[in-house]
Parts: C-alpha cells; structure tokens; sequence
C-alpha cells in the first residue's frame, strides 16, 4: 500500500504525518496518545480501514516523533500538585494543553485542505479528539474514541504499576538499550492480558520507535499538558455528531470507567467495551475497533 508522507505547516509547528487510501475517500484522521507516535497505530490497523473504503491519515503530535520539538518550553513545579488538581478536574499552569495540540489538529487539517472528517482519538489522542471536536463540530463527521477519558473530578487514577514507569522513567543516564527495555516493560504493563504480544515483539517496537525518535523531554511536556488541561467535559457533552467510545476492560492506564464517562457526556453515543483488552492495539482487537468505527461512520 502507497503512503504519501510529508510534513504540515500547522499552528506554528511542523506536524510530520502520513496519507493512505484513495484521496477521493472519506478522510479519517488518527490521533495518537501520550508519548506515541503515529507509528504507534499500526500499519495493519490502518489498512483495514483503507479496506473499508477510507483515506486514513496519521500523524505525529507536537513534541513526538518527527514533529517539532518545543524544547524552549520548561516545565517548573511539582508535578504532584498537577496530578491532584487533574484528579479533581482542575487546571493548572502548564506550558501548553490539550486546547493548544486540538489547534494543531486544526492546522493539519487546513494544511491538508480537508474540510471534515471522521476523526478518531486514543488515549491522549482521545483527549484532544473531544476538545477539538467540541470546539469545531463543522470540521467533524463522526468521532471515534478509544481507551480515553474526560478527565472529569473523581474518575478512577491510573493503577500504580502502569502510573510508576510513566513518571519515572529509564532513569538519568540510562543507555540505549536500557531504555528500550524500559519501554517494552512499559508496554507489557498496558498491554491486553487476553492479546499478549511476546517479549521479542515488544522489544522490536520499542527499538522501532526508539530509532525513529526519542525525545523525553516532550513526553513530559505531554504528560503535563493533560494534567494540566482540567476536565474536558464541557467539550465532550458539545459533541453531537456520531460517536463510539471503545475501551478495554483490562486497561490499568485508563480505567474502563474513564471511557463510560465519555460515553455519558456525548449525547446518543455507543459504548464498546472489549473483554481482555488493555491499553495497546494488538491484531486481536483490530477486527472489533474497526467494525465499530465503521459501523460509527455511516451514522454520519
């Protein structure tokens, strides 16, 4: 399958993306979570939605990947007192948020000459897919949400085990291949208990993407920008176009009730929840997300 590559000129940033399909298709953009970048939707996944008859789109966030690095932007603080005020769906003072990357969603969008979309978000990505879909709903043609959250006050937090290599890190000085392991411990943490992939897979994607990019500084930046948005709420209950909210049952990184407190607030949405998946996109769950985001999408 052809991928056209290339890279965006969009709100002040360069956004590295890549277009598949036919571009006379129904275009569906993916965003991508904290930390991940585009390649973090897998190939695969992607072609089975070009199979479904659509342009699918994908791209790198500010910070990730092949996108522009803001490492003039600090962050200063403790982090704990972000996490308590994002707990009770309070903002803070951060250096950009979830408001400023649904703008760069926007950027893309213009740059690519795209009027609307179906446009579907995981975790992160999920976060910034209700803000921009509130705040746009002429650019939006159906929303797909995956392993996502409102951030509303009181959700449940991230379990401790998948919350403690999130924060901390490799370690100061860690060498390459520390911090590939690292990633690929990570990744076995969220990872669906009923879908595992082996050892070695997960150490060829953590290389992948390690090869591909690796900037630390920006996955911090991205962490602070969700905890310090606030609740997204008054964003997700503006969404009135077609919705599905997907989430695993086995997530301990976003909690399952994270995704049905999304589907609460968009009115007339669908909730999918899938048994033994955690908070990754294994084969195993390819066939039901992209049925249920199909399906999704001729609502609109």
């Amino acid at each position: 399958m052809e991928i056209r590559r290339g890279v965006a000129e969009a709100n002040g940033l360069e956004l590295a993306y890549e277009d598949m399909g036919d571009v006379l298709h129904p275009p569906l953009l993916l965003v991508m979570g904290l930390s991940a970048q585009l390649t973090m939707w897998p190939l695969g996944f992607c072609e089975q939605l070009v199979k479904q008859g659509f342009r699918v789109i994908r791209f790198d966030n500010r910070d990730i990947g092949l996108s522009t690095k803001l490492s003039h932007l600090k962050v200063t603080g403790p982090v704990w007192k972000r996490f308590v005020r994002a707990q009770l769906g309070l903002p803070s003072p951060v250096p950009y948020t979830l408001h400023d990357m649904a703008e760069d969603v926007r950027g893309l969008l213009d740059f690519l000459q795209l009027p609307s979309v179906h446009i579907v978000g995981a975790s992160m990505g999920g976060m910034i897919t209700q803000v921009f879909a509130g705040k746009y709903p002429e650019r939006v043609r159906s929303v797909g949400i995956i392993f996502s959250s409102t951030n509303q006050a009181m959700l449940p937090p991230p379990s401790p085990k998948a919350l403690k290599p999130l924060m901390s890190g490799p370690g100061k000085g860690a060498t390459r291949e520390q911090i590939i392991a690292h990633s690929a411990k990570f990744m076995r943490i969220i990872s669906s208990p009923k879908y595992p992939f082996s050892d070695a897979e997960l150490t060829a994607m953590a290389t992948e993407s390690n090869a591909r990019s690796y900037h630390p500084a920006g996955v911090v930046r991205q962490f602070n920008a969700v905890l310090g948005t606030g609740s997204l709420r008054p964003f997700t209950r503006r969404i009135e176009k077609p919705a599905v909210v997907i989430h695993g049952l086995n997530d301990p990184l976003v909690r399952a009730a994270c995704g049905k407190a999304v589907a609460r607030a968009i009115k007339d949405s669908r909730l999918v929840l899938i048994p033994g998946m955690g908070h990754d996109l294994p084969p195993g769950v390819w066939d039901k997300i992209t049925h249920a985001l199909v399906v999704n999408a001729k609502r609109a």
